[in-house]
Order: structure tokens, then sequence, then C-alpha cells
């Protein structure tokens, strides 16, 4: 497991909107004011992935301001990134005020004031995201460029906003799975993509490092390659096409930031990942095994059992009876009877 879990459960009703204070204090230092202080609610898991903090939470409708007071008293030097998922939120900062909502994203400089607020006082829904903190430094770009989109509702839903969208919420959903030496990788991903979504928006991207175009342009082709694993024609020569860049390119990049997989064997991987979480998915107890291939691109049932047999030492029907109890299978069986 990577990251701390907080639950407002955990603490005594008098004392978790003051602890949830303290926590959020770690990395934003700032005011909170809130209407259900009384009996307040949050979830919160702290991610330390090198320099990068990332910290997915939902919480009740609350005020974070942060004065010029606060930033004369401390200041660390940080860009704090927001990703909203749920709920609406306005903000203000350096002179500029917007509102944003859902899949939205905005930027605060933390060495400036900022009040972020909910949209609708008497919207008392949870407020669902993710926080993203990194120091300034580390982000490529010359800070009166950066400038420029601070304070402003951003979309996260497509082009390189949308990877980034995806992959903070990927973050959230397979912390249970993720060890701490995953951590300096995945930060360096998260500076990665927030360096080329700003250099995209900006059309500022010749400004970005070498490296950093190859680990973005390798996190999108896996991102294309995972919502086309459906497509028995998902090739290596389709996937270069697609991102209008040559095979060899594609074999290059794709090798260095896969630890040396070839493109083909990443797809098989995860191909037969997603058939083995069908397989013993026991709402899908009734889906004909030759279906559950072909959903995942084996369009021949011999090759795919040949390899699943390869890859978890069983075939997919012996997969499926040890992984799913005897209870279902029998239900299963009779109502394909």
């Amino acid at each position: 497991m990577i990251g701390t879990v907080f639950r407002s459960e955990d603490v005594p009703a008098e004392d978790r909107f003051e602890y949830w204070r303290e926590l959020v204090g770690r990395t934003r230092s700032s005011d909170l004011i809130s209407a259900h202080t009384a009996d307040y609610w949050a979830e919160y898991r702290l991610m330390e992935l090198g320099p990068v903090t990332v910290w997915p939470s939902s919480f009740l409708p609350t005020r974070y301001r942060r004065s010029g007071k606060m930033v004369r008293r401390s200041d660390p030097e940080l860009y704090h990134l927001t990703l909203l998922l749920d709920g609406d939120l306005a903000l203000e900062h350096v002179g500029r005020t917007d509102t944003f909502g859902p899949r939205d994203l905005h930027m605060v400089d933390g060495s400036r004031p900022y009040d972020l607020r909910p949209a609708d006082d008497r919207d008392c829904r949870a407020v669902k995201g993710v926080g993203v903190d990194f120091p300034k430094a580390l982000l490529p770009l010359p800070p009166h460029r950066v400038r420029e989109l601070l304070g402003r509702g951003l979309s996260g839903r497509e082009g390189t906003g949308a990877l980034l969208t995806e992959f903070l919420v990927g973050l959230d959903r397979q912390a249970e799975a993720l060890q701490p030496s995953d951590a300096p990788r995945l930060g360096t991903v998260v500076l990665d993509l927030v360096s080329a979504w700003f250099a995209q928006v900006l059309d500022a991207e010749a400004a970005l490092p070498q490296e950093t175009h190859q680990r973005v342009t390798a996190q999108r082709i896996q991102a294309f390659i995972r919502q086309n694993l459906h497509d028995p024609e998902l090739t290596p020569s389709a996937i270069a096409a697609a991102h209008h860049i040559s095979r060899s390119y594609l074999y290059r990049i794709f090798q260095q930031r896969s630890q040396g997989e070839t493109v083909g064997a990443w797809i098989r991987g995860r191909r037969l990942e997603n058939a083995r979480r069908d397989l013993a998915d026991s709402s899908l107890r009734t889906t004909p095994i030759h279906a559950v291939a072909a959903r995942w691109g084996f369009p021949r049932a011999s090759e795919f059992t040949r390899a699943f047999r390869t890859a978890y030492g069983l075939s997919p029907r012996e997969y499926r009876l040890q992984a799913l109890p005897e209870r279902e299978q029998t239900l299963g069986r009779s109502r394909m009877d």
C-alpha cells in the first residue's frame, strides 16, 4: 500500500474538523471555515511521491483562505493543483475569479493569497477531488508563463489534461496495490504530465526537456492501448500511426519506459489481466469464456487458452472454477442450461 489514510469517523465528532484542519495544513497552510464543523465528515489519503504530494479526498463543503500574512509567515514555494471530481467551487486568486466543476482543474501559487470556497453556500453535498502539491522550481516553464494559468478553471476532459486526470484518479484506485518503492517514479510521471499539459495549454511545448516529451508520449501511448485492448487489430503499426510516430521510435521509447518489455508483450499482458479479472467476476459468471476472450482482443479461443495457461499456469476454465465459489459456479451453470 502507498499513502496514509484518514477517515473522520476514526476521530471523536468534536475533534474531526480540527484534525482535518491540521491534515490540510501539512501541505496547504490556510484558514478553514465550514458550516458543518459540529458533525464534520472527510476522507483523505496522503501519498508522498518523492517531492510531489498527491492527496485524493472527499469532504463536506469548506472554505480555504490563505492570506498575505500567512504567506509572509511561511512560504514553502509550492504550486497547488486541484482536480475536482464532484461538486462546484469558486476561486479568487491573482486578481482572477473563476468557478469550476467536475473534471476541471485549477492551480494556485502558494506564495500568493487565495480564497477557495463552495460555489453555492447552500449546497451540502460532499466535495470530491485530488490535490497535487509540488515545488515551483520543478516545473520546467517560465514563472511568468505559469502565471497565465493561475486562478483559472481548466478542463481535464481532453488531450493531456484528460491523461493527467485519469492518472490521478488511477493512483487513488490502485493505492492499495502500489508499493513505497513505486513512489519516486510515480511522482516523476505526475510532474511530467502536469508540465506537458501546461505547455500544451500555453503553446510552449518547445520549452519542455526532451526527456519529459518522451515520458509523456509513453504515457499517452499506454493510455491509448488500454482504451483499445478490445480491438484485435491493435498492432504496433496502428499505434504508431495513431500517434504520428515511426514504429522504430515507438519501440525505442516504449522499451525505455516499460522496463524493456516490447509493445506486443505489454498489450498481451494487459489483455490477459483484464480477462483474468472478468473470469473472477461473479457478475460475469454466465458469460462464456470465448466471449470474455473476444472482449479483450483474443478472437480465437485456442490462442487465448494457450496464452492464459502460459501466463497463469491454469486454463481459463480452471481459473474461473478456482476463483468463483462453488455455489456461484452451480448458479451460473443452471442459468446457462
